[in-house]
């Protein structure tokens, strides 16, 4: 197959009606004379495409094995035996069963007819048919909430409303798949990578080096693990740019509660001590418990640290990142303002403040629903 080739819409018509027809996509791409990620973007493009009654996958029961299931329930048998003549896990037999009327009630005809009206396509888009459900998406979208985000606290929401739950991956789809669209484009951009598609991620140079007397995470104190107690924080940098400017991120524990520490003149290790001694000597006494930080050379100056805040250091192992799962994540979410290659020596300190309340002011899953900025301050109120 010649590099770079053209394909007529003809080609990918009878690609699509292939997969459709049973075809795998190999053997569509095959056929058509493409390569299989060729077919891929094809269908996604289509919608998805779903397999029709004539060319339902093996993996899912037939007419015939449901006829079995109606008859072996009639004769009293167990899942786990129904399961074993057919070749089938029990729980696919206990599902099918309970999905369509249960062990009393279970007809095969009705079982095919209700998997054969699930599986058509293409289906209306949940976000259309339910319109208050798209606004209620799109303005946490416009808030920088995570479709994850929005899929789990509208559950906790709307608990006897199930019109108004949706997964995320019905958001992502509504996005970016071409003919589901039910959202406005431009959404795309709220989301926390702002790309079309996830993808996978690559390893780049850590920048490490030489930490003198270095106190590696095996020697922190245990009570740090389990979160209970507050005032142990996590800390990082985010990078810009060719390397050249960066903002220091620091975590709560407990209370995932972010500050960010403003670098105008560079991120090395003495400039990072100095902003992250001024930002944490803000803080009570009480939270001010202990650091963990990566292998980074910005925290050689470690020590000089220690003496003046009595905060310890702890090191990560390398290539370790969720030994500080708390900084890891909120690193991600803070790409959503401060994108991967920016300059990021651009923002001031009072915009990296600005995000800072943002972020503790968002609902997190973790505190149940209650906002970083919230569970500090009830901590202050009750230990300080």
């Amino acid at each position: 197959m010649s590099q770079g080739k053209a394909f007529s819409r003809a080609d990918r018509d009878r690609a699509i009606w292939l997969v459709r027809a049973g075809a795998s996509h190999r053997a569509s791409a095959r056929a058509v004379g493409c390569s299989s990620p060729v077919v891929d973007r094809w269908v996604k493009a289509a919608g998805g495409v779903f397999k029709d009654q004539a060319g339902r996958s093996a993996r899912c029961l037939s007419f015939d094995e449901r006829e079995t299931i109606s008859r072996g329930l009639a004769a009293g048998r167990s899942f786990a035996a129904i399961g074993r003549e057919l070749g089938r896990a029990t729980s696919t037999v206990s599902r099918e069963v309970k999905a369509n009327g249960g062990s009393h009630a279970y007809r095969a005809g009705l079982g095919d007819h209700r998997a054969t009206c699930r599986a058509r396509r293409p289906r209306p888009a949940k976000l259309v048919a339910h319109p208050q459900l798209g606004i209620g998406v799109s303005e946490l979208l416009e808030l920088l909430w995570s479709p994850q985000q929005i899929a789990g606290f509208l559950r906790e929401w709307f608990v006897d409303e199930p019109h108004m739950w949706v997964s995320h991956e019905t958001i992502y789809q509504s996005l970016f798949v071409q003919g589901r669209g039910a959202l406005r484009k431009e959404l795309a951009a709220c989301l926390r990578s702002g790309r079309a598609h996830r993808h996978p991620r690559t390893k780049t140079a850590t920048g490490q080096g030489k930490i003198p007397d270095k106190v590696m995470i095996s020697a922190r104190p245990p009570e740090v693990e389990d979160r209970a107690v507050p005032g142990h924080w996590e800390g990082d940098l985010i990078i810009g740019a060719h390397g050249r400017s960066a903002i220091g991120t620091l975590v709560e524990r407990s209370t995932r509660f972010v500050m960010l520490l403003w670098l105008p003149d560079g991120h090395r290790a003495e400039q990072v001590r100095a902003a992250m001694e001024a930002k944490i000597l803000e803080l009570p006494a009480h939270l001010r418990q202990t650091l963990t930080w990566d292998q980074g050379t910005e925290m050689a100056t470690h020590a000089r640290f220690t003496a003046a805040t009595g905060i310890p250091v702890y090191f990560c192992d390398p290539h370790s990142p969720w030994q500080r799962g708390s900084n890891e994540n909120t690193n991600g979410l803070l790409r959503q303002w401060f994108p991967k290659g920016t300059d990021l020596s651009a923002h001031s300190r009072a915009h990296l403040d600005e995000v800072a309340a943002k972020l503790n002011d968002r609902p997190r899953r973790t505190l149940g629903g209650m906002p970083p900025s919230a569970a500090l301050t009830a901590l202050i109120a009750t230990t300080g």
